[in-house]
């Protein structure tokens, strides 16, 4: 008999664990059931906005296809909800009533957006998203927003948004992360007014120190993105047309500004879908708790994956436990193809993967007209204390860390060592110098001795980096972990253009952030 899987969730990353798991199921060992609640096939979340300004089609959103997972012999489920997840008997409750038996269950229900409190959009309680019936009910329990306000999350949000910048209306974005401040960049270039509200002292401070947040700010000022900082929302005010509709009119903030726009987009993070797993008994905390094997803490046979896992160590259960789901769309491929192949493993009785260890996060900014690159913790400054101890041989294990800033003109880059290996940076406007530095950082390599050199490569008498950024081991898609070598092995023989690369590697389909890059290197290749 077959092993029988069920696999909750057809995003993207749920996408990616029933392709790497084809092979099993075409060679019969393998059942695989996958249950999607949106009706459409799955698609990359992370470029949904850049589908709502016009600047990508549908199409290309397809990560893959429904249709191609049930003629390798798939059983695909869309448009239906889990209700309940019955662990006594192994079974999966649909909403219509079907069960699923199944001998591994994994959860890939990834995240929902994050509603803030304020006052004129009804809060929606976290107790009746479960069970939801209606796929339209999953994040919202039936609550719907005011006309004119939204978040951006699927597929039906973005074509609200596309009617505002289409008409090139004014969107006021709630929220300074990454996808907040892409969007707007983006609604801007495509002809549209918009601004940025947070009640932080810089745009993504969570990935920002002080100095590279001020020097964003005024870039994106620069492309006609306003950011209003030190700002708490308290409320919406609406407005009502003939027939007593309501609809988003302006922002109410705690000092008394009142900012009107045509379009609210609520950007403030995200939640991990955990309401099946929690309602079925399983340990949750920011997501579902699974072990560095993403095994459930509660059950051997449950996995969870992507947006909705909570990696931490079970060991320490008896204190709050310590990270966050990693929000990452490469981060989430990289356990749903590790994941696939222990499951192969397994069914083999071969030697066992060994547990995934996830690369330390890398941010990229996809901007017209804006570079932003940062790894790691940017937040010591130059002159702060470090007694930290020793190495082991006596050299000095102490952090070192270096700044150049030149805002008038947009640049800025930190640099965060220990012992001369690179831990952290950050880089505004500096897009060759940020290379090599993702280079350094990925490899855990040695800063020079003087690390001003690095900035020659922005620089008049800008560096080659045939060796450095561009060498063959060098990474380029960091969301597929794809290297400058297969790229420009797979230039040969497909269509040397980045949609050419991105159907050969999938290189350039994640976060997007290294198209550019992709471009780049296949003009280089070009050219020599």
């Amino acid at each position: 008999m077959p092993e029988r899987v069920v696999l909750v969730g057809f995003g993207p990353v749920g996408a990616r664990f029933a392709e790497e798991l084809l092979p099993l199921v075409r060679s019969g060992d393998v059942a695989l059931t996958v249950v999607g609640a949106e009706g459409d096939d799955a698609y990359n979340r992370v470029l949904v906005s850049e589908y709502a300004v016009g600047s990508v089609d549908r199409e290309s959103l397809t990560v893959c296809a429904a249709d191609d997972l049930r003629e390798a012999g798939v059983v695909v489920l869309t448009g239906m909800t889990v209700r309940a997840l019955l662990r006594s008997r192994r079974t999966v409750r649909l909403a219509d009533g079907t069960e699923l038996p199944y001998d591994r269950l994994v959860l890939a229900t990834g995240a929902r957006a994050f509603v803030p409190t304020l006052d004129g959009v009804r809060r929606i309680r976290r107790e009746g998203l479960i069970p939801a019936e209606d796929a339209r009910d999953l994040d919202s329990a039936g609550v719907r927003f005011p006309d004119g306000v939204t978040v951006l999350r699927d597929l039906a949000d973005a074509e609200r948004v596309r009617e505002t910048v289409d008409a090139g209306g004014r969107i006021v974005v709630l929220g300074a992360g990454v996808l907040g401040m892409e969007f707007a960049l983006a609604a801007v270039a495509q002809g549209a007014e918009a601004c940025v509200v947070h009640h932080g002292a810089v745009p993504m401070e969570r990935q920002l120190d002080r100095g590279a947040g001020t020097v964003l700010a005024a870039a994106a000022r620069r492309a006609g993105v306003a950011t209003i900082a030190h700002t708490r929302a308290e409320s919406v005010l609406l407005a009502h047309d003939d027939n007593g509709r309501a609809r988003f009119d302006a922002l109410v903030c705690a000092d008394g500004k009142v900012i009107h726009g045509d379009l609210l987009v609520l950007s403030c993070g995200v939640a991990a879908r955990t309401e099946l797993a929690g309602i079925a008994g399983l340990p949750v905390a920011r997501g579902v708790l699974v072990d560095a094997e993403l095994r459930s803490w509660g059950d051997p046979d449950i996995y969870a994956i992507g947006d909705c896992a909570h990696i931490a160590d079970r060991e320490a259960h008896d204190r709050t436990p310590r990270g966050a789901p990693s929000g990452l769309i490469g981060a989430g491929w990289r356990q749903a193809e590790w994941l696939a192949r222990r499951f192969a493993a397994e069914l083999a009785g071969s030697a066992l993967e060994p547990a995934v260890v996830e690369r330390p996060a890398l941010v990229m900014l996809k901007a017209e007209g804006v570079d932003l690159v940062a790894a790691g913790d940017v937040t010591p400054d130059p002159w702060d204390d470090d007694e930290s101890a020793p190495h082991a041989d006596g050299c000095a294990a102490g952090r070192t860390v270096a700044q150049w800033a030149d805002p008038a003109h947009g640049r800025y880059v930190k640099l965060v060592a220990r012992a001369g290996v690179l831990e952290g940076f950050v880089s505004v406007g500096m897009p060759r110098t940020a290379a090599e530095l993702t280079l350094l950082f990925e490899r855990g390599s040695e800063l020079p001795s003087d690390a001003s050199v690095l900035l020659r490569f922005d620089g008049p008498d800008g560096l080659t980096e045939a060796e450095g950024a561009f060498s063959p081991t060098a990474t380029v898609c960091w969301c597929n972990g794809v290297t400058a070598g297969r790229i420009l092995e797979a230039a040969k023989t497909c269509e040397p253009t980045v949609a050419g690369i991105a159907g050969a590697t999938r290189a350039g389909t994640g976060c997007g952030g290294c198209r550019g890059r992709i471009a780049e290197l296949l003009e280089v290749a070009v050219t020599t």
